[in-house]
């Protein structure tokens, strides 16, 4: 079951979805990528083979409604990887604090330039974010901080996605922590290809596994 939350963020309120499923090992707080929110159809598919395997999901706008409309318009925030982190950050702190999520190993699912983001936020945080999966991520816009990275990382792009590909195979030299690359053969940006989401999914779910239960 899903519940409605808000979280104060450097001044502003996020919207947020939170699923705890019973007895979660852990908690992967979602970064969504350019022009898109909380209510991603491919990230809930996501969330929902998580949520299956007994972790907890937050789905949260990195945005506010009136930051998306003047988005819309500009184009200006999508890119502002430091705002973006910054709120990842903010958002750790309260699953931190959140009685139902007190206690639990966070990691982070990001897609797009929020790939960017939750590597920027991971790096900020290096005790408080256990584990990294990016989605067709765009790793190259967190400059400097990828090197400061210390949460094992998971990179996933697909086979077509060419640019984006060359970029994350660059961005895997220069991580120094636990990482790898999955490559999802005949899939496009979006893994709209039949079974590509699916594939990502499970990745993601054995990376957090991996990583975010006790003893990992």
């Amino acid at each position: 079951m899903s519940t409605a939350v808000q979280i104060s963020a450097g001044g502003c309120v996020l919207d947020a979805d939170l699923t705890k499923p019973d007895a979660s090992v852990g908690v992967v707080a979602f970064a969504h990528g350019t022009g898109s929110s909380r209510h991603s159809p491919r990230n809930r598919e996501v969330a929902t083979v998580l949520q299956d395997a007994g972790l907890a999901t937050l789905l949260a706008d990195l945005l506010t409604p009136e930051e998306e409309q003047a988005d819309l318009r500009t184009g200006h925030l999508r890119f502002d990887i430091g705002l973006l982190a910054g709120r990842l950050v903010a958002i750790t702190d309260w699953l931190s604090a959140e009685p139902t999520t007190a206690g639990l190993p966070v990691g982070f699912f990001g897609a797009s330039t929020g790939g960017a983001a939750a590597l920027v936020a991971a790096a900020r945080q290096p005790q408080g974010v256990s584990a990294v999966v990016s989605r067709g991520g765009r790793p190259d816009l967190a400059g400097a901080d990828l090197g400061a990275v210390r949460a094992p990382t998971l990179l996933i792009v697909g086979g077509r996605d060419d640019v984006v590909l060359g970029l994350n195979q660059e961005a895997l030299d220069e991580l120094r922590c636990d990482k790898r690359l999955e490559v999802v053969p005949g899939a496009t940006h979006l893994f709209e290809e039949p079974g590509a989401l699916q594939t990502v999914a499970g990745l993601a779910r054995g990376w957090f596994l991996d990583h975010l239960t006790p003893g990992a």
